[in-house]
């Protein structure tokens, strides 16, 4: 099966020394964000895990831990964007970001790795030429470290309205245009670009537009065939194998005012008071009553068909 770490906060960045507690330990709970007395309880062994996937703008911080993944397999989003902290407060320097990407390469391998440019939108000071400029400039130092390049335009949810409300859509014409101009450049660079439930109109220039988290993507990373279950996608537009995510919403202290994730940051600095690196919880810990699901887990690898990479 696959763990995932990144759809609702950002494990490397602010929690590593309870992802490494959980790892060491063996098990997490995980609180329905719908349900809260609702709670799924994983095991994190190798045996049953197959993968684990992150999603991050700061992987520096689980380089000390990355030892306690060796016996998994991996998949790494890193996003890197050329905005400042006007839009992402607390994202780390972006020269250092490449750095630390470059390094996560050189650990995970190639394939293991992406590297995402997105939520694009387009203002008086992110223009559609800086947008051109940034992405030329982070593909040409990512060369050789990833294949990938996922991009998206940004999705005006009701947190983003509140949080972000001078942002607008991105149009059409205008989406095209930077598609179409960011395939080309990362063409140069050996990536493909695959658009983040974009639907298939920048296919016809080049871009894969069948999902940026497929179950192709784990198997290349890991190099086994996966026989999975059946899932839909996160979103209806979405066409990614997204599942058992083991974050919490209203947690990720980058702040970024694009988030889709995050209520109010008053919201998210009073739910990280409550983090314990040591609960088996990511917020808070058991409370009477919680109902507790042991998940059925096994591994999905089919032992007889391994790729050869």
């Amino acid at each position: 099966m696959i763990i995932n770490t990144g759809q609702r906060t950002d494990i490397p960045a602010f929690y590593t020394e309870w992802f490494a507690n959980r790892l060491k330990e063996g098990f997490v709970c995980v609180r329905n964000p719908y349900n809260p007395g609702q709670v799924s309880r994983y095991r994190l062994d190798p045996a049953v895990v197959d993968a684990i996937g992150f999603c991050t703008k700061n992987p520096a911080p689980m380089f000390p831990y990355m030892d306690l993944l060796k016996d998994y397999g991996q998949y790494w989003f890193v996003t890197i964007t050329g905005y400042g902290r006007d839009i992402e407060p607390n994202v780390p320097d972006k020269h250092r970001l490449l750095d630390d990407f470059q390094k996560l390469s050189d650990i995970v391998g190639v394939h293991s790795v992406g590297w995402r440019y997105d939520p694009v939108f387009i203002s008086e000071k992110y223009t559609a030429d800086y947008h051109l400029r940034a992405f030329e400039q982070i593909a040409s130092a990512l060369e050789g470290y990833t294949e990938t390049a996922v991009i998206s335009f940004i999705d005006l949810y009701p947190k983003v309205r509140r949080n972000f409300p001078e942002a607008r859509e991105v149009t059409k014409e205008q989406r095209l245009t930077l598609g179409k101009a960011f395939i080309q450049a990362a063409s140069v660079h050996g990536m493909t670009v695959k658009p983040c439930a974009e639907g298939d109109e920048l296919a016809a220039y080049g871009a894969d537009c069948g999902g940026c988290m497929r179950i192709s993507d784990y198997e290349k990373a890991i190099g086994w065939h996966l026989n999975v279950p059946r899932k839909k996608g996160a979103r209806a537009e979405c066409a990614c194998y997204l599942s058992c995510d083991i974050g919490a919403y209203n947690t990720c202290r980058h702040l970024c005012r694009y988030c889709y994730a995050n209520a109010e940051p008053s919201e998210v600095l009073a739910q990280s008071r409550l983090h314990d690196p040591k609960s088996p919880f990511l917020i808070g810990n058991f409370r009477e009553g919680d109902r507790i699901h042991d998940v059925p887990q096994k591994s999905w690898i089919d032992g007889q068909m391994r790729f050869d990479i």
